[in-house]
């Protein structure tokens, strides 16, 4: 018995604690002496509050051995997403399973079920693109496409395995993920860049922009990676936040980098996101304004760009084009396509 406590961190149920020889009346005793019974069925050998992780545990136990942490659980399991003190507990249950929601668990039933599930101790949750994918389903739009974004940019999972998942899901949500996506796709590093491409793109003053492009100066030094790079004139746009730093130091020294651009010949235009969401129309005003006067001086900084994919305006009509598709039509070409060209044009 103490095994078997210690590997499902005090929590058991009552089957298991009657085969291991404590009697139905004994279970009875205890309960509400020096056990709590954290869920139907399932008890904890302790009167403490149970720990986010045996409330994970305790949920696997009672939806049974076909089932498995989906969705902000396995996020947080996966250290994708912070973890809520005394959030809900998702857990997904092979069909036929039943759905069904018991306190604070939501078990959802899936006929996707050919994953590779990861195990640790007496723990079973998705794998990390699925995780994100319904994890982003479930969240605002901005924050869907933030937790997409974050988690391409820090290369923790595949866009053709966040595809993949997208289009395995059932068909509501896909718009905002399959955008988000592309966004990613296309070299956005926050969720500010993705939004100033979106902008970008509708411009018709300005080329095609490039997203976080290599930059090196004559001499082969790499500069400052800036946001948004239109080459034709050399000119950054920089998307400067201290949300997406992790202090006022780092969030200054990263303005100051921007020097480096500067004493090139670069031309630097810097915006914010609240001028983005506040005013986009004075963003894209300034810009082109800024563009037009860099076309006409006829003058170009001696630096080297070299882009991440070689066009990121057709990413972001292509995730358009699948988001306005119906719901019943939508197949998995569309992200899916979207994700394999990027992939053969990711530069290394």
């Amino acid at each position: 018995m103490l095994d078997l406590a210690r590997r499902q961190r005090g929590v058991l149920t009552r089957r298991q604690l009657t085969q291991l020889g404590v009697s139905p009346a004994q279970v009875r005793w205890r309960l509400g002496r020096s056990w709590r019974l954290v869920l139907p069925g399932v008890v904890l050998l302790d009167w403490a509050l149970p720990s986010d992780l045996q409330r994970c545990i305790a949920a696997l136990l009672y939806a049974g051995p076909q089932s498995w942490l989906s969705g902000p659980s396995a996020g947080v399991l996966h250290r994708v997403l912070a973890p809520t003190p005394r959030a809900r507990v998702h857990v997904l249950v092979a069909a036929p399973g039943r759905p069904r929601d018991v306190g604070w668990l939501s078990i959802r039933r899936t006929h996707v079920v050919d994953e590779r599930l990861v195990t640790s101790g007496a723990l079973r949750y998705s794998c990390l693109p699925r995780a994100v994918v319904e994890s982003a389903a479930g969240m605002p739009p901005d924050e869907a496409r933030a937790l997409i974004i974050d988690v391409v940019q820090r290369r923790l999972a595949r866009l053709d395995d966040l595809s993949h998942w997208i289009e395995a899901r059932r068909p509501n949500g896909r718009v905002v993920l399959r955008r988000a996506l592309a966004e990613a796709a296309a070299g956005a590093w926050s969720l500010p860049e993705a939004d100033l491409a979106r902008l970008m793109s509708r411009s018709s003053v300005v080329p095609e922009p490039w997203l976080n492009p290599e930059l090196r100066d004559a001499d082969g030094c790499r500069l400052t990676t800036p946001d948004l790079w239109l080459d034709d004139v050399a000119m950054a746009v920089m998307v400067h936040s201290r949300e997406f730093h992790s202090g006022v130091i780092d969030w200054e020294s990263t303005v100051e980098r921007d020097s480096d651009l500067s004493a090139c010949g670069v031309v630097v235009i810097g915006v914010t996101p609240g001028a983005i969401a506040r005013d986009p129309a004075r963003v894209i005003e300034r810009i082109e304004r800024a563009y037009a006067t860099a076309l006409r001086s006829g003058r170009r900084a001696d630096v080297v760009a070299t882009p991440r994919i070689v066009s990121i305006g057709r990413l972001l009509s292509a995730g358009a084009a699948g988001s306005r598709g119906g719901t019943v039509d939508d197949g998995p070409g569309a992200a899916a396509g979207i994700t394999s060209r990027v992939m053969s044009r990711e530069v290394s």
